[in-house]
């Protein structure tokens, strides 16, 4: 029981040091561990809302199963929960903070899931799952994070941007969801280039939203003058 917690836990406390450590300016441990909870709390209801949709047969075809059961119902109620508890929140004043408590919510969510997956399954599989389905999670995180921050930093399009918070970790969201129910065999062809991809959008936008915001170096320079 140690061993299968320990292993569907330090791939997210990996993952979360990671993007936490690149904050120049660290967030309140207190607000992290909470919505690392709340992310973590979402896996049951979402169990089942699924459980329902699968019930009612809405789950054999591999797009609706993919698409609207998996990706549509997480991406939702994370982006949810980021809008309703850090959005006007008084430690959200950074772009980068987005990204920060995005990733935190949804590593919180797999967190729970990885660990339930390895009771059911076994702790063999404890390696995949920390490569594939947590870290895409937290990458997941990362984008939407990135839009949350940029809706908050610039008033210009917030709306829009609030959309892409929720509508590009959904999609990404669901394609990587459709490879692996559509490709029963060799799935590794195409989901490690996915995952590379991943990577390098969420760390280009990692390195974006650390870059000093226009409006805060206007008003150094003021203070300055």
């Amino acid at each position: 029981m140690f061993a299968i917690l320990s292993a569907g836990i330090a791939p997210a406390i990996a993952l979360l040091s990671f993007f936490y450590l690149k904050d120049k300016f660290t967030e309140p441990i207190p607000l992290i561990l909470r919505t690392f909870i709340l992310g973590a709390l979402l896996v049951f209801p979402l169990m089942f809302i699924q459980y329902v949709f699968n019930a009612e047969f809405l789950g054999n075809h591999p797009f609706l199963q993919s698409f609207l059961i998996i990706a549509l119902t997480e991406e939702f109620f994370k982006w949810f929960i980021f809008f309703y508890v850090i959005y006007n929140h008084s430690e959200f004043d950074a772009h980068y903070d987005g990204i920060v408590y995005a990733v935190s919510i949804s590593l919180g969510f797999a967190t729970l899931e990885n660990i339930l997956y390895l009771l059911a399954n076994g702790i063999e599989h404890a390696f995949s799952r920390a490569l594939f389905p947590v870290s895409s999670h937290a990458l997941f995180g990362v984008i939407m994070g990135y839009y949350f921050g940029k809706a908050k930093m610039n008033g210009i399009h917030k709306k829009r941007n609030l959309t892409l918070a929720f509508i590009l970790p959904f999609l990404l969201h669901g394609t990587y969801n459709y490879m692996l129910n559509v490709i029963e065999s060799n799935w590794l062809i195409l989901l490690i280039p996915f995952m590379i991809g991943l990577w390098f959008i969420a760390l280009r936008r990692v390195k974006i939203a650390n870059e000093p915001h226009p409006d805060f170096i206007f008003q150094q320079e003021k203070e300055q003058v």
